[in-house]
């Protein structure tokens, strides 16, 4: 709950992320409900067909691949649409590297006209700013695999008072294991309703304890000078970001490929020549670019690692590009991290 920064409810299950945002879904809607979503990148594109399979009507505010939607195309379909049951959003829409900046101006409109906040946060809750009570979240969802620095297999909800009034008020009721009600009623006894990873859950007390240990603003302090380090020395390098500037995300960056160059053929060199795993692109990127996590305990070993990595590879396949400026830009903007981290 610290983590989260919420007083609310908050249920671990023992699913993938996609499992947590089910349990949101499922458990509020109804057949022919309104749910506004905002897309802007594949994962956003799954979380309205998910709205879709469990009967909802998903309202779409689309944005190209690579920004971030306005609060102000949320107003007008909200205003246009005023007995929609909740808003949807991918806070950090990891197949672009688009953080959507403007979420508290969100949070605050659905306040003001009475609908649900559901965020998907999986690529970023513990690794950038988001007070879910304060930013006025009724249903925040994450994984214990991205900046939580636990192995996958876990994922995590919160819940306001707001809306447990509507999944109390609910009509049809989709699921057994992720049903909420009972979540609750077995948590008020200290158990969980079905059997829990273990061990998973064990690494979770650890992870957390290594969070609050540094602390919640110094982390996200440490992942925004991590981000500006591969987004400076990867334009430095000659390649391209595939974000908008004002909401590049400060937990993936999104990387053009070299002209000519594949991204899985250079992805494969760069995990067997040099031993670092980047990920690759998705549908209609498909081949232009790769992404660099910036999640969990990671410093300036691990992000000059991946400069050099990325710039000698791009080297090997015949990109002419500024190795030793991408270096030094990557070195300047690390100089900011704390010496541990150095």
């Amino acid at each position: 709950k610290k983590v989260f920064q919420t007083k609310e409810d908050l249920f671990v299950l023992t699913t993938s992320g996609t499992g947590a945002t089910e349990c949101a879904l499922q458990n509020i809607t109804d057949d022919g409900d309104k749910i506004i979503v905002n897309v802007n990148g594949f994962f956003s594109e799954r979380l309205a067909e998910a709205i879709k399979a469990y009967g909802g009507q998903p309202l779409v505010v689309s944005s190209e691949w690579g920004k971030a939607p306005r609060t102000e195309d949320f107003r007008k379909i909200i205003k246009a649409n005023p007995d929609a049951k909740a808003l949807a959003v991918v806070y950090n829409e990891t197949s672009t590297g688009v953080t959507v900046r403007s979420l508290q101006e969100i949070g605050k409109l659905c306040e003001e006209e009475d609908i649900l906040l559901i965020v998907d946060a999986i690529s970023i809750l513990g690794g950038d700013k988001l007070p879910v009570d304060d930013w006025k979240v009724d249903m925040c969802v994450t994984a214990s695999q991205k900046c939580m620095m636990c192995p996958p297999g876990l994922s995590f909800i919160s819940v306001s008072q707001k809306a447990w009034e509507k999944i109390i008020a609910k009509k049809q009721h989709r699921s057994f294991y992720l049903d909420l009600p009972m979540y609750k009623k077995y948590m008020g006894d200290g158990f969980t309703p079905f059997t829990p990873a273990v061990s998973l859950f064990y690494a979770l007390n650890e992870a957390c304890d290594m969070i609050l240990e540094e602390g919640l603003a110094a982390r996200f302090e440490r992942h925004r000078i991590c981000a500006d380090a591969v987004y400076s020395g990867m334009e430095a390098l000659g390649l391209g970001l595939m974000a908008e500037p004002e909401s590049r995300s400060h937990t993936v960056a999104a990387v053009t490929c070299p002209s000519g160059i594949e991204d899985g053929k250079l992805r494969e060199l760069i995990r067997t020549k040099y031993g670092i795993d980047l990920g690759g692109s998705l549908e209609k990127w498909k081949g232009k670019m790769f992404r660099i996590g910036i999640m969990g305990n990671v410093g300036s070993p691990e992000i000059m690692s991946t400069v050099s990595a990325i710039a000698s590879a791009t080297a090997d396949l015949g990109f002419k590009g500024k190795m030793s400026e991408a270096l030094e830009s990557a070195r300047k903007a690390l100089a900011r991290l704390p010496a541990r981290m150095n």
